[in-house]
């Protein structure tokens, strides 16, 4: 299959706690779908996309690359659901850790996303990946920025 495939199958692996169901391969396919020509995945992992950690039926795939976030969702019945977020969009990141499952809050620009029901034990690797990539993206926006007002 493809890289993102593969990443979030060694997440599982290595998380076998987080909740997910078995349609990783066609949720991966859609972000792997999405990625541009010179876009590269870093880490990828999968959780339910959900404010509730009630909610085990809404799986999706995260995928942080080198130029963004995507988050893929492929619908049972018909199409599926991508969503991009860039760097200058990125606002914050909030890990909340519970008894057995925690919780990853991105926070951007127009909206809120929230993965739940991940093995608390991968809350800190999905922390440092994200936030050191991030950070890093937004220090090429804000120079790139800069650079075209002059």
């Amino acid at each position: 299959m493809g890289k993102v495939y593969d990443q979030v199958c060694m997440f599982k692996a290595k998380y076998p706690g987080t909740i997910t169901w078995y349609r990783l391969r066609k949720h991966a396919k859609v972000v792997e779908n999405h990625l541009l020509e010179d876009e590269v995945p870093i880490y990828t992992f999968a959780g339910q996309k959900s404010e509730s950690m009630a909610e085990i039926f809404s799986t999706a795939v995260c995928c942080l690359t080198n130029k963004r976030i995507i988050i893929g969702c492929d619908h049972i019945i018909t199409g599926y659901t991508v969503t991009s977020i860039t760097p200058d969009m990125f606002n914050d990141l909030e890990v909340y850790r519970g008894i057995i499952w925690g919780k990853v809050t991105i926070d951007t620009i127009k909206e809120v996303v929230v993965f739940t029901n991940i093995d608390k034990k991968a809350l800190p690797e999905i922390e440092k990946a994200i936030s050191s990539e991030m950070m890093e993206e937004k220090k090429e926006y804000g120079m790139f920025n800069r650079e075209s007002r002059h």
